[in-house]
């Protein structure tokens, strides 16, 4: 019977069901369980002390933020598992509303009593107990839209459209449409809404996340180089605008060019992350042996968790940790590369450029490459809504290559 069921399935529903790619999901399960470990032994001191009684009241529980991380990771592994047994088709229609619903979220976190601020910043939510940024759905959104509809450019677009060449606004959109403006109109839309709100909530980090998913895939699609580089010329000068404009950007690159210009205020942080990196040598002080998670380094559990990492477990570790990071993001390139069709390309490729650059501004801050940005290091830093999520989006990949043996379609 069970045989007989098996050839009732269509090919598709067989593809579905396909093995996962086991050294992508070993890989992020290797880092996930490392991630646990470093947030039990970055956090108990603060929790333990209640350094954020106003944020998040621990109750003196050394074991309150390992504890809630575990959860989630729990439910992301199992919210993993469930996606990954999807047949990937079907997050095509899904795209929209995920896009749309991470907008309405993005919307409420200026409604009194369901949005919250911290440092400054308006971008979090509060729905049944529960707190996180909707931005980071956006983020999945964003590149589910952009690699739904960039995937129909070759084969479902059909011949360009025929204008009117006797007005001259069928001639300018004959000549727009010609240079592929035209095709990138409801992206730029979509972009512009999603970056306006997130710019809204005073969140620089996550409007640069958002721009790198959507250049990820538009460049996977064959999108010409030429909009890239009218693109990044738009968003440098941009960036100069409000770098140079703003007194919070421009105190911010200040801090990082000089921590010691005021170790008493901005540049504490940046330079304790410092001291913490140098201070664990080549081999580390050892595993929970850190000092500087003793009160001395802010969020030493959340952005600055690889600070504690590098003290802890030394350059040697800390490279290790960098070359799992890299692994996994090389294997999410291979199975971009071998997707059955163009539309689990992009969205492999959406997900893991992503994750390759959240992980390298990260990275960077940290040590002082880069100036600060509040950009978490993916499966380590603490964030239990966050966690889930990136692990939902492994179960994206992994739904994708459930279907890789096929042969390739368009």
């Amino acid at each position: 019977m069970a045989r007989k069921a098996k050839r009732d399935l269509t090919i598709e529903q067989q593809l579905a069901r396909g093995p996962i790619d086991l050294p992508f999901l070993a890989l992020v399960m290797i880092l996930v369980a490392i991630g646990l470990i470093m947030v039990l032994s970055a956090s108990y001191a603060s929790a333990m002390y209640n350094m954020t009684p106003k944020i998040t009241n621990t109750k003196g529980d050394p074991l309150y933020y390992f504890k809630r991380q575990f959860g989630f990771a729990v439910l992301g592994v199992v919210a993993m598992f469930v996606i990954s047994k999807i047949d990937y088709q079907h997050f095509r229609w899904m795209s929209v509303f995920v896009l749309g619903a991470s907008i309405v979220l993005m919307a409420l976190v200026f409604v009194p009593g369901i949005g919250k601020s911290g440092g400054g910043a308006q971008r979090w939510v509060n729905i049944f107990g529960i707190r996180f940024q909707p931005s980071e759905i956006a983020k999945v959104g964003v590149i589910m839209f952009f690699a739904a509809g960039l995937s129909k450019r070759s084969s479902q677009l059909g011949p360009p459209k025929k204008w009117s060449k006797r007005t001259f606004t069928g001639r300018m959109a004959a000549r727009l449409d010609s240079v592929g403006l035209l095709e990138l109109v409801p992206y730029g839309i979509v972009l512009v809404v999603v970056l306006g709100i997130i710019a809204m909530q005073h969140h620089m980090s996550g409007m640069v996340l958002v721009i790198v998913a959507a250049a990820s895939v538009l460049f996977a699609a064959g999108v010409s180089l030429v909009w890239f580089g009218l693109g990044g010329a738009a968003v440098g000068g941009a960036l100069w605008f409000i770098i140079t404009q703003t007194e919070y950007m421009t105190q911010r690159i200040r801090i990082w060019q000089d921590p010691t210009s005021d170790l008493q205020g901005d540049g504490f942080q940046p330079w304790q992350s410092r001291i913490a990196i140098g201070s664990g040598g080549l081999l580390g002080k050892g595993l929970g042996n850190s000092q500087q998670k003793y009160l001395f380094l802010p969020e030493e559990h959340n952005d600055y968790i690889f600070s504690v990492v590098c003290e802890e477990l030394g350059i040697v570790g800390a490279c290790v940790i960098m070359a799992l990071f890299a692994l996994l993001i090389i294997r999410g390139y291979w199975l971009a590369l071998h997707a059955r069709d163009r539309f689990g390309t992009l969205l492999v490729v959406g997900i893991t450029s992503l994750l390759a650059f959240q992980t390298f501004f990260n990275i960077g801050v940290v040590t002082g490459f880069l100036p600060p940005t509040g950009i978490s290091l993916p499966f380590f830093s603490y964030g239990g809504t966050a966690l889930a999520i990136q692990l939902a989006e492994m179960g994206m990949v992994l739904s994708v290559s459930r279907q890789i043996a096929a042969p390739k379609a368009e």
